[in-house]
C-alpha cells in the first residue's frame, strides 16, 4: 500500500472516529487512539513540564511515549486497524 492511500484511509478513518462518542469506547481504546493519531500527525512527543499537569493529560502522554519508537505511517496503520475494527464489531452488533 503506498503513502497516498494510507493517507486517504486514514482521513477516512479519523473521520470515521470524530462521529463516534466517547462513551461509546472504552478508555484504553480511547488512548490507544489518541496516541497513535497524535504519533502519526506531529511525530514523537516531546514532555514539557507544566505547572498544571493533569493526571488525565500524563495518561495521554505516557500512551504517546509508548509508541514513540513506530513511524507515522505506522501509526497510521494501527489507527485504521483499530477503527475499522470497531466498525465492523458495530455492524456485527447491529444485526
Amino acid at each position: 500500500m503506498n503513502t497516498i492511500d494510507i493517507d486517504l484511509q486514514f482521513q477516512k478513518a479519523v473521520e470515521s472516529a470524530s462521529a463516534m462518542t466517547q462513551a461509546s469506547l472504552p478508555q484504553d481504546v480511547q488512548l490507544r487512539l489518541y496516541a497513535y493519531y497524535k504519533q502519526a500527525t506531529l511525530g514523537t512527543v516531546e514532555i514539557r513540564q507544566t505547572t498544571s499537569y493533569h493526571l488525565r493529560d500524563a495518561f495521554k502522554t505516557n500512551a504517546w511515549m509508548q509508541i514513540s519508537h513506530i513511524s507515522a505511517t505506522e501509526s497510521k496503520q494501527e489507527y485504521i486497524a483499530i477503527i475499522n475494527s470497531i466498525l465492523i464489531n458495530n455492524e456485527r452488533n447491529e444485526k
